[in-house]
């Protein structure tokens, strides 16, 4: 059972609404997302998560293309 499931709420500073998803704090902060998180994951709310994925597109596209087989 993870961090969501037990009712956590969203790391973003000022934002009070329950968690959907646990992401990386590093890879929250690239995305130009103020977190209070201190550890190594960060839980958003459904709107945050979908800012992040908005801001953080660009890197996702690179990193998925460094795998991809021609």
């Amino acid at each position: 059972m993870g961090v969501v499931a037990k009712g956590a709420k969203c790391n973003v500073e000022g934002c009070d609404n329950d968690g959907a998803r646990s992401l990386n704090t590093t890879k929250v902060e690239n995305a130009n997302l103020r977190v209070d998180s201190t550890g190594k994951k960060s839980v958003l709310c459904k709107e945050h998560y979908k800012e992040y994925k908005k801001e953080s597109k660009d890197d996702r596209d690179l990193e998925r293309a460094r795998f991809d087989k021609f």
